[in-house]
C-alpha cells in the first residue's frame, strides 16, 4: 500500500508535468505504512493465528518486526513534516485524525464504543478522500511551492474529481469482499446497503464518470496520457468485474490494489514510448 501511494503522487506529478518532490514520497511511504500497520495492530483478534485472512496470520506471526516497521516509520515521519509547507501540514494533520479516527473508537452512543468507519456510508468515502487528497492535493501544494508547476484551481478540482472516482471505486469491491463481516458488525457500506450486483455495477458507473472526465477535460487533446490512463480504467473495470467470483484475498491486494502502481507504470511506458519516437 506504500507503494500504491508514491505510485499515485508520481502520477499526479507527471500529470501536471512536474519533477517528484522526494520529501512527497517520502512521506506518503512512511506515513501509509505507519498507518495501515497501526489500524492491524488496534484490530488485533483475541486469536490471530485462527484467523481466516492469511494476511492477518501472518502479520501476527511476525509481530515484533510489524511493530518495529510500525514505529520506524512514524518516527521516522517528524523529520519529513518540517520539509513541507504550512498549508501541507495543515492539509496532513487533517487527514491524518481522519486516518487514526478511522478505526479507533473515539466516540460512544451508551456502552457502545465506535469509529468513524462505522457510521453509515462514511467508510468508503473516509478511504477515498485521504487518498485523494494525500496523492493529489498535496503533491500540487509542494510542486507548486518549489515552483515545479504552475497548476490553476480549475484543474486542481478536475484532477481530485477523477482520481476520487478512480481510488472510489477501488474502495468497494473489498467492501463487497467483507460483505458477511460487516454485516455482522453492523457496518452499513455500499455492498451491505444496496446489495452485491448493485454494488458492482456502481464502481462501473464511477469508472464511466472518470472516462468522462478524461474525455471533457483533455486540454492537450488525445494524447498518450489520455490513452494511458483510459487503459488503466478498462483495466480495472475487468478487474472489478472479475473479483465477483475471484474471492482470494491476495487478488484483490495483488492485482485490485495493484492497479495504482500499474497506472503510474503505464504512463511512464507510454511517455518512453513516444519520446521514441
Amino acid at each position: 500500500m506504500s507503494l500504491c501511494a508514491v505510485a499515485q503522487a508520481l502520477v499526479t506529478f507527471q500529470l501536471i508535468g512536474s519533477k517528484p518532490v522526494l520529501s512527497v514520497l517520502g512521506l506518503l511511504f512512511t506515513s501509509t505504512l505507519g498507518i495501515y500497520n497501526f489500524c492491524i495492530l488496534i484490530t488485533k483478534p483475541k486469536k490471530p493465528e485462527t484467523s481466516p485472512y492469511k494476511r492477518v496470520r501472518w502479520f501476527f506471526a511476525h509481530y515484533r518486526l510489524m511493530v518495529t516497521f510500525t514505529i520506524v516509520s512514524l518516527l521516522s515521519l517528524i523529520p519529513l513534516f518540517f520539509l513541507i509547507t504550512t498549508e501541507s501540514k495543515i492539509l496532513l494533520i487533517f487527514l491524518g485524525v481522519l486516518s487514526f479516527g478511522y478505526s479507533l473508537p473515539l466516540f460512544a452512543v451508551g456502552e457502545q464504543k465506535f469509529g468513524l468507519r462505522n457510521i453509515p456510508g462514511l467508510k468508503p468515502f473516509l478511504i477515498t478522500l485521504v487518498w485523494t487528497m494525500s496523492c493529489v492535493l498535496f503533491p500540487i501544494l509542494e510542486a507548486m511551492h518549489f515552483h515545479a508547476a504552475d497548476v490553476s484551481m480549475r484543474d486542481t478540482t478536475i484532477l481530485i474529481a477523477k482520481r476520487f472516482l478512480f481510488i472510489g471505486a477501488l474502495t468497494i469491491p473489498f467492501d463487497i469482499r467483507d460483505l458477511f463481516d460487516d454485516r455482522k458488525m453492523g457496518l452499513k457500506t455500499i455492498p451491505v446497503v444496496w446489495g452485491e450486483k448493485n454494488a458492482y455495477l456502481f464502481c462501473q458507473v464511477l469508472l464511466a464518470g472518470y472516462v468522462v472526465l478524461l474525455f471533457i477535460f483533455r486540454d492537450n487533446g488525445f494524447n498518450t496520457d489520455f490513452f494511458a490512463l483510459t487503459l488503466t480504467v478498462i483495466l480495472t473495470g475487468w478487474l472489478i468485474f472479475k473479483s465477483a467470483w475471484k474471492k482470494d484475498e491476495y487478488y484483490y491486494f495483488f492485482f485490485m490494489d495493484g492497479v495504482l502502481i500499474v497506472q503510474y507504470l503505464v504512463l511512464l511506458v507510454a511517455k518512453l514510448i513516444f519520446k521514441g519516437q
